[in-house]
């Protein structure tokens, strides 16, 4: 709409017949401006045209072809989109072409919230038959752009809202394993097994998504996300999550195999397991002991935790401040 070959094909409106009917109503910025803004020329007919037609509450095919103009100039007018609304109910007009309407609308403003208030809009309207286009139009943004927040969250209505469950826990599979670093795709992954009816919740997953998510970190200790997501596994159930001893196990692999600073969430999780009561194998001790010895730290302690604390100070730069204040919150060990 805005290239020069465009704007030399427009017609104005103003010198359309269809539109001779029409008095176009000028934006009001009141007497004295302050800084008039300097609206293209084609936006300001099509606009007073618009400001026109709403106020005379005209629901019509060429309103509604109006609104789609306006909306190529600006797609984040609410008041437009509402219109536009208005007239696709009175009309009856047909949804599924909206779909497409607003999918192309999309391909140049995947982050226009007024976008997907509308295409939420559209697919209640639509109910069931719209399940799959909704999940296939969010995969097409998604991969163009992995973490479109708009885009997870109308994802996630849909599921909700209409179904289609049935492949959710293989998507999110297979974006991860694109980029296991995609939080987003991690987060999915929770919301599916906490809320798909499909799957039992998240005791009846728990078993096999701990042995996912190890395997994750084993692989990419360094990924924070796969880490949290570990964690809430056990949301609301410390004891499982303390006494399930393939937790314990993953920050043994990777201590053991610490290099490049990639123990930082190992050490977090294991500091976080020894205060709520974890007691340590030997083994555990003994690889925290050689790391304490490797990282320049020069606070042994016979206090495992106080130990971890202290090698996190040196790992853990950015944080060693909030390390040694942990520290000092350790309940003391019984003499």
């Amino acid at each position: 709409m805005d290239s020069d070959e465009d704007n030399a094909q427009r017609v104005p409106l103003s010198q359309r017949p269809d539109w001779s009917d029409v008095t176009p109503l000028p934006q009001d910025d009141g007497p004295n401006p302050v800084v008039p803004i300097a609206y293209k020329e084609d936006f300001i007919e099509t606009m007073d045209y618009f400001r026109a037609v709403y106020q005379a509450d005209e629901r019509s095919p060429r309103t509604l072809w109006l609104t789609a103009e306006a909306i190529h100039l600006n797609a984040g007018n609410y008041t437009v989109w509402h219109f536009r609304r208005l007239i696709l109910e009175a009309l009856d007009g047909d949804l599924h072409d909206e779909l497409g309407f607003i999918e192309n609308i999309a391909k140049s403003n995947s982050k226009n919230y007024q976008i997907w208030h509308h295409r939420r809009w559209v697919a209640e309207k639509l109910g069931t038959d719209a399940t799959s286009k909704e999940l296939e139009f969010t995969k097409k943004i998604l991969t163009v752009d992995a973490k479109n927040y708009h885009a997870w969250s109308h994802r996630q209505w849909v599921l909700q809202a209409l179904g289609g469950w049935d492949d959710e826990l293989d998507y999110c599979r297979e974006l991860l394993e694109e980029d296991v670093f995609n939080n987003s795709a991690w987060n999915q992954r929770y919301f599916v097994i906490t809320m798909s009816p499909l799957l039992g919740g998240l005791e009846a997953m728990r078993e096999s998504e701990v042995s996912y998510s190890v395997e994750a970190i084993v692989a990419h200790p360094e990924n924070e996300s796969s880490w949290r997501y570990l964690r809430g596994l056990y949301k609301g159930d410390i004891e499982s999550w303390v006494n399930d001893s393939r937790v314990s196990s993953a920050c043994l692999k990777v201590l053991r195999a610490a290099k490049n600073n990639n123990c930082i969430f190992a050490l977090s999780t294991l500091l976080d397991l020894l205060c709520h009561g974890l007691q340590p194998s030997q083994e555990l001790r003994d690889v925290v002991d050689g790391l304490n010895n490797t990282s320049g730290s020069n606070q042994p302690d016979p206090d495992l935790a106080k130990t971890v604390c202290s090698i996190l100070e040196c790992v853990d730069l950015m944080r060693a401040n909030y390390w040694r204040w942990r520290k000092t919150k350790l309940p003391a060990q019984p003499t």
